[in-house]
């Protein structure tokens, strides 16, 4: 008979044994992945100006941050100066991180689409040049199908006889800007809203939507 002292150890190690068992089965390593995809479930749009795109979707329940960065080039690296110069093949956009169980990502498409505009392939609104053309990078091919079915809705809710130029891409190394550039419109929120209406963004987004343009501003 083993001693009490060995017993208890026994029954320890069986005890981490059984479940080291259960947290690698196809069962429970299903609800671990999809624990994880919920964590890290994102989405990324380019609008234009990052500045702009940052308050729509900080207003949507199930939003757990946004992040404005650079995408879409073969460069190693991206910077403000060099993407707004154009030197990059990068794009202006934003990274929105959700919890899909709140929100889906058709609901934010909606959101992006409202707060875009599609039918100009080398600006958004003032700002001209490839790094604010209109774009969704999608994460997975659920994105990538949910964004194409989505634009045709979307062109049916157009005010205006123009197609819809959007491209819809697979998702690159995303770069995050400078910290300055994040949350711009709590921080310099003078500065940005003489630029938003300096820019005519609203105007044009009423024009093109509607007066039920979602979660502007």
């Amino acid at each position: 008979m083993l001693p009490k002292w060995a017993s208890i150890v026994c029954g320890f190690f069986l005890i981490a044994f059984v479940y080291s068992i259960y947290m690698t089965s196809p069962a429970n390593s299903d609800t671990t992945s999809k624990e994880e995809k919920r964590l890290t479930e994102g989405a990324t749009f380019g609008g234009g100006c990052f500045w702009c795109m940052e308050p729509p979707f900080d207003k949507v329940i199930g939003v757990w941050d946004t992040t404005s960065g650079y995408m879409g080039g073969g460069e190693e690296e991206a910077s403000y100066k060099k993407v707004s110069s154009g030197a990059t093949d990068h794009v202006e956009v934003l990274h929105v991180r959700f919890d899909p169980e709140t929100v889906t990502y058709e609901e934010l498409l909606d959101v992006y689409w409202r707060n875009s505009d599609p039918t100009t392939s080398g600006r958004q609104f003032c700002d001209v040049g490839k790094q604010y053309r209109p774009v969704i990078f999608y994460h997975s091919e659920e994105q990538k199908e949910a964004a194409q079915k989505s634009m045709i809705a979307a062109q049916g809710k157009l005010q205006v006889d123009k197609k819809i130029v959007t491209s819809i891409e697979p998702a690159l190394t995303f770069y995050p800007a400078e910290d300055y550039h994040q949350d711009y419109y709590k921080k310099n929120p003078d500065n940005y809203y003489r630029y938003r209406r300096g820019c005519g963004r609203d105007a044009r987004l009423q024009e093109l939507w509607g007066k039920t343009t979602k979660n502007a501003h």
